[in-house]
């Protein structure tokens, strides 16, 4: 069984809007915090948000403030990111992934996250 499976990539313009969606296991949407990572070409690995498991506690990197907005949709255990104003330099692969150190949003240092999912790829171009 998957964990975390992420889904919603695709090709939109600069200025547009993507809404990213991350299904997470039973298990680990009662107990674990999860983030959104991504990975452009040639570039390391970026944590831009996480969630805790009560929508209280939540993080962003400087490069996605104020554009990206992650929550939970307790109906689906799913945790999404909406992403709004896309940039050409946006253009990555997207993963979620689970830390099984915290039930709140603590960390986006990649190695404290034990559980990824298999990436959507974004890109963002006219």
């Amino acid at each position: 069984q998957e964990q975390l499976v992420e889904s919603g990539g695709g090709l939109v313009q600069p200025g547009g809007s993507l809404r990213l969606s991350c299904a997470v296991s039973a298990f680990f949407w009662d107990y674990y915090a999860i983030g959104w990572f991504r990975q452009a070409p040639g570039k390391e690995r970026e944590g831009i948000s996480c969630i805790g498991t009560s929508d209280s506690s939540t993080y962003y990197a400087d490069s996605v403030k104020g554009r990206f907005t992650i929550s939970r949709d307790n109906s689906k255990n799913a945790v999404d990111l909406q992403l709004n104003s896309l940039k050409p330099e946006d253009t990555a692969v997207y993963y979620c992934a689970a830390d099984p150190g915290s039930a709140d949003c603590q960390s986006l240092i990649k190695t404290d996250y034990d559980y990824w999912g298999q990436g959507t790829q974004v890109t963002v171009s006219s």
